[in-house]
Order: structure tokens, then sequence, then C-alpha cells
């Protein structure tokens, strides 16, 4: 595996730390109230997993070519990227609902 190959999990992790920057800058969910917001993001999580690998299962979902990739598998067909991109999602949806209902009040 060369280094070149982990440079999209090294992009999802710097933007899962920037969205925590500005969750804690503004006070919006993880630095709020911790237990609701890791009980949120597991929530998102395992359903897009679940929808994951009913897709993978279909056939829906596979790999393609990628050489940014690191080529660490969690299932057949289910890359470790792909765990962190549902981490990221979930937890920037908050960071963004957070932030809209904070500034709508």
């Amino acid at each position: 595996m060369e280094l070149l190959g982990f440079g999209y999990l090294a992009a999802l992790v710097v933007s899962i730390l920037g969205t925590g920057a500005i969750d804690r800058r503004h006070g919006l969910a993880l630095f709020v109230s911790p237990i609701s917001t890791i009980l949120a993001v597991l929530v998102g999580v395992a359903v897009f997993l679940a929808w994951d690998l009913v897709g993978i299962e279909l056939g829906i979902f596979f790999i393609g070519p990628a050489e940014h990739v690191s080529g660490i598998l969690l299932a057949p067909e289910l890359p470790l990227e792909e765990l962190f991109f549902l981490i990221l999602l979930s937890y920037s949806t908050l960071v963004v609902y957070r932030f809209a209902e904070k500034k709508l009040k």
C-alpha cells in the first residue's frame, strides 16, 4: 500500500476534524451534548451501513478502480473509507441541522 492510497481516508479524517472544529466553535452538538451526538451519529452510520450492505448484496454497490483508497475492506465490497464517509455524512448533517436550528431561533 502506497501513501497515495490513503489520500481519500486522510481527506475524510481532516473533514471530520474540521466539522468538529466548527461544532466546537459554535457549540452545536458534540461539545454541548456528547452522548446524544454520539448516539445520533451511530444510528445514522448503522442505517447507512445496512443500506450499503443490502446494495452490495444486490450487486448495486461495488468498489470501482480508485488509486486514492487504502484497499482495506471491512467486508466484501465495503472499503474502510466508507465507514469514515458515513461518520462524516452523519456528523456534518447533524452540525448543519443544529446550526440552522440555532440561527432560526
